[in-house]
């Protein structure tokens, strides 16, 4: 897995499918997903690679396979779209929730779904975005 195309990610039923490449036969790529869930570990599928153990053929297909498993596998209502202030940036997911006037983020690297966010706690959206980039362009910086 070179990295999670979280580019084309899609929310969906309390839970963001992320594709990847798997692998390749020949010149075809072969797709796979992995998922987060808005419930976090209260689900069964949070951090889950490829539950419905099918891979797909395209972007496309792969999602619609995991919105398939997630429908014969519902667990519980989502109330909302908890993935819907979802950014990516140098190939970073960051993902911004609000509760009351305090916003806070999960931020997960180009090749995995280790939460790497810092316990800090911002007053605007657009405050805890630019954070986050500021610490990325300095970590590339440093990378050099």
């Amino acid at each position: 897995m070179d990295r999670l195309l979280y580019e084309h990610s899609l929310s969906y039923k309390g839970y963001l499918i992320i594709p990847f490449v798997f692998g390749k036969a020949g010149n075809h790529e072969i797709y796979s997903y992995k998922l987060l869930s808005e419930i976090g570990y209260k689900s069964r599928f949070h951090k889950a690679e490829n539950p419905a153990g099918i891979y797909g053929s395209s972007i496309n297909n792969i999602l619609e396979i995991a919105k398939e498993h997630i429908d014969k596998n519902l667990e519980f209502v989502s109330e909302g779209d908890y993935f819907q202030h979802r950014y990516i940036y140098r190939n970073n997911l960051i993902i911004v929730y609000r509760e009351t006037d305090k916003y806070f983020y999960d931020h997960y690297p180009p090749d995995s779904l280790n939460n790497i966010a810092a316990p800090k706690i911002f007053t605007s959206e657009y405050e805890c975005l630019s954070w986050i980039k500021q610490g990325l362009d300095g970590l590339h910086v440093r990378r050099r």
